[in-house]
């Protein structure tokens, strides 16, 4: 049995997450605008839970393509309030929704979302080398900055502690600890 950071626990689902896509760098646009969303429902929530919804979610929000979600009218806002498979919250609805267009105009500035949320990491994941998990911080320099610039560019539910778990689940930051088996696979 190989050592996961703890926070896997045995949840199948969680250890699938965990070993296959926790902390691999990720420069895919929709796949970034994905793990926005996500991070965003996760809110005052268990990460299990959003893993648990996460089909429902695709589904929901249209595989989470940024052009349609920014397109989204009273009628899909009503569609996704009734939608049990997801956290049926206004404001985290509202949140994506206008978080959707918000992403579309940096794609429109940078030529891609990739290119700009990866400067907060100067282009490259930051390697850390925890040991334990109560090392691990809740949010960085890099986070604070990443959330006052997304804020500042009409972003909600980014908050600096949901923009580090957002750089820890999309490889911008290696927060695997060092006893992890998959902390040298992404390295």
């Amino acid at each position: 049995m190989p050592t996961r950071c703890a926070w896997a626990g045995s949840d199948p689902l969680y250890v699938r997450y965990h070993d296959t896509e926790w902390g691999v760098p990720q420069h895919q646009d929709r796949k970034l605008f994905e793990m926005l969303v996500l991070e965003g429902a996760q809110a005052g929530l268990s990460w299990i839970t959003i893993l648990r919804k996460r089909a429902a979610y695709r589904k929901a929000f249209d595989r989470f393509d940024p052009r349609k979600v920014a397109r989204y009218s009273a009628p899909d806002r009503r569609r996704l309030l009734a939608d049990a498979g997801i956290v049926r919250n206004r404001l985290k609805i509202d949140a994506a929704i206008g978080n959707a267009k918000a992403f579309l105009e940096i794609q429109q500035e940078f030529g891609r979302f990739d290119t700009y949320i990866w400067k907060f990491t100067n282009g490259r994941p930051i390697q850390n080398r925890w040991r334990r998990m109560r090392e691990v911080p809740a949010n960085t320099v890099a986070s604070d900055a990443m959330s006052q610039d997304l804020k500042r560019r009409g972003f909600k539910f980014v908050g600096s502690t949901i923009c580090y778990a957002f750089m820890q689940a999309t490889g911008m930051v290696n927060d695997h600890l060092t006893g992890c088996f998959r902390y040298r696979e992404v390295r």
